[in-house]
Order: structure tokens, then sequence, then C-alpha cells
């Protein structure tokens, strides 16, 4: 090999060690790796009913300033009581070092236990392959709603937490309960984001005015049915509400992965305000 060969050769190797370094951050956090130690372990109390959850404080944190406050709700599969799986998807996003520096929150992950559900719904399976799934909100909470709902008037009552800029968002069954924790809270919420969820769609006269609404699903989604986000958002317009909705042609069920990617999200979530 002639000198200018090897020469060519150590640089690209240099080249891809620096490229494998710059990327590990980003491996890092897509695997969960090095985040979760952010949010400090806790656990809620009602009426001798537990509701673990997880919360992240801001960088320098000063109670005698007011931030925001974001609560995620997990889908069914990362139910439990460990306080740990309900950091699996979306934890990462707001635990970066940028989104941490660009916006300070307080961000609340709870964990529903294995035997509940965060909306109150009845579903069958059916020959299509979906859930049939009827909500029923007019219906009292769950368990886990009901503790939900505790929580976060709880939050809502301490001297940092800024009240015109609480929100929600959740995946799946989390996107269902984000739909149902507006509508049993609906004067709390600035902004909500629900990831392939869905509500009765006649619940949304009690928030249409109060509550900004990006809605996410896949086109593809074989578990929860879009059409469900888009009679919600069709529901939200029609009473004059502000509601954006994104389906993503080729996504399927985990339509997070994408909607966490949307440069947008954040920066409208943050600069919605009551």
């Amino acid at each position: 090999m002639s000198n200018l060969s090897k020469k060519f050769m150590k640089q690209l190797q240099q080249l891809c060690l620096v490229g494998i370094v710059g990327v590990m951050p980003l491996l890092s956090e897509a695997t969960g790796q090095g985040f979760d130690s952010l949010y400090e372990a806790k656990v809620f109390t009602h009426k001798g009913k537990t509701l673990p959850y997880r919360i992240m404080y801001p960088k320098n944190f000063n109670p005698e300033q007011k931030y925001p406050l974001v609560i995620f709700l997990h889908g069914s599969g990362e139910r439990g009581n460990d306080n740990q799986k309900q950091l699996v998807h979306g934890a990462s996003l707001f635990a970066s070092d940028s989104v941490r520096s660009l916006f300070p929150a307080i961000v609340v992950f709870p964990q529903c236990p294995e035997d509940d559900f965060w909306a109150n719904i009845k579903e069958n399976p059916n020959q299509q392959g979906y859930r049939s799934i009827e909500f029923l909100p007019e219906s009292q909470p769950t368990v886990a709603m009901e503790l939900l709902t505790q929580l976060v008037g709880s939050l809502k009552r301490e001297s940092y937490v800024d009240n015109r800029r609480i929100y929600v968002g959740g995946l799946s069954m989390g996107g269902m309960g984000t739909f149902e924790l507006v509508a049993r809270m609906p004067k709390v919420f600035a902004a909500a984001f629900p990831i392939c969820g869905g509500s009765d769609p006649e619940s949304a006269k009690r928030y249409a005015h109060r509550v900004k609404f990006w809605v996410f699903h896949g086109a593809k989604d074989d578990v929860v049915a879009p059409q469900f986000s888009v009679d919600m958002v069709n529901s939200i317009r029609k009473l004059g509400g502000d509601a954006r909705l994104t389906i993503y042609p080729d996504a399927g069920h985990n339509s997070w992965d994408q909607a966490f990617r949307e440069p947008e999200l954040l920066s409208w979530l943050f600069g919605s305000k009551k």
C-alpha cells in the first residue's frame, strides 16, 4: 500500500471514530441509558391507595420561581408497580440537555397498575384484529384515573408550578387517558398531545374552547384505529377548538417514535398558555 493510501486510510479511521463517538449520546438516549436517574421516584397516596410516579425537576431548580408542568401517560405495556417501566417511551425526550436548557419544566411520569387502565373503556377483540373500544367518559373514573386527578391537583397547588402552563400527553392507553384527563379537568390544561389514542367525541364539549390539541396517529396502526384520533379532532374543530392532526402514512402503532421527532412539538407545547 502506498504512503498516500495509508494516509487516506488513517484519516478515514479517525473520521469513523469521531462519528461513532459523536453518536454515542444519541444511542444512549435512544436505548434509555443514563437519563432515568434524573427522574426522582415517588409514590402518591390518596385514601389508602397509591400511584407510583417519577418526577424530573428543571436544572438549577429554584422553588421561588414558577415552571411549566408536564404530565406524560404511558401505554398498557408499561403498567406495573416497579416505578420504572413508564420511562421507556418519552422520558429521554424531556431529559436531554438541550431540551432542559431550552424548556425548563417539571416533568411527571405516573405509572398505572397492572390490572387497571387510565381511561374508562370497554373493549372486545373483533374479527378485523382491532379491539372494539367503547369509551365511557360519563362513568366513574378508574382507580388509576382518580389517583391521577388527585396527583395533578396536588402538583398544581405547589407554589412553583405555573398554573397557566400545565400540559398532558400520552401514547396508546395513555393517549386515551390524555383525552379523558382533560375532560375530567378541563380548566387545568393549556395543551395536550395524545398519540395513537382516542375518546368519545362528545366529551370534547367539555374542553374544546379551553385546551389546544396536537393529535398524532399512524395510518397503519392495527392496534388502535386511526379513526379514533380523526373523530376527536373533527369534534374539537366543529366546536371551535384548536386541534392539529398529524397522521403518519407509513407508521403503525408506534407512531410515538415519529411524534417525538417532530421539530415543532416542544416549542408548540411550551408556547401554549391558559
